[in-house]
């Protein structure tokens, strides 16, 4: 999964934060950051497409869930070859709020300032934008993203 925008900016609080250790962590990241919370300009193309759009987030990933079960890309399948993008449209706090409850559950893909693609391959920019993977820190975009169909054999 790859974080760019929102909840990538709170990985970055969170990471530098000393106190609460664990998940209140986060938590106490993302009271911080959604008073700053601004939209920014992302340069996005899904296989080949123009998707470019201000928003609030970018995430890109090949399985549902980030962030200690947030059904960020719901639909997404390891299995399937594809990754599947989800853009969320400029935000207020007030409807980061609402929305944040929908995470859980994978609904918030229903509202209307969220956008779902699948693709094989993501190019995505964002001046000042730091993308994380996984939790991890990535770096700064721009970055191509590429799924490999069968490149890690899986047992369930």
């Amino acid at each position: 999964m790859l974080a760019a925008g929102f909840d990538a900016i709170v990985n970055e609080r969170a990471n530098r934060m000393r106190w609460p250790r664990g998940p209140r962590c986060y938590d106490l990241a993302i009271f911080l950051e959604m008073v700053r919370v601004r939209p920014r300009l992302y340069a996005v193309e899904i296989d080949g497409a123009d998707h470019g759009c201000e928003g609030t987030l970018v995430a890109v990933g090949n399985c549902p869930c980030y962030g200690g079960g947030l059904r960020i890309v719901s639909a997404a399948d390891p299995a399937d070859g594809l990754l599947d993008v989800l853009m969320a449209l400029p935000l207020t706090r007030r409807a980061m709020t609402r929305l944040k409850p929908r995470l859980r559950r994978g609904t918030h893909v229903t509202d209307p300032r969220v956008r779902t693609y699948r693709a094989s391959q993501v190019r995505l920019h964002s001046d000042g934008t730091v993308a994380y993977a996984d939790g991890e820190r990535i770096g700064p975009l721009p970055l191509e993203i590429t799924c490999v169909p069968a490149a890690l054999r899986l047992l369930r």
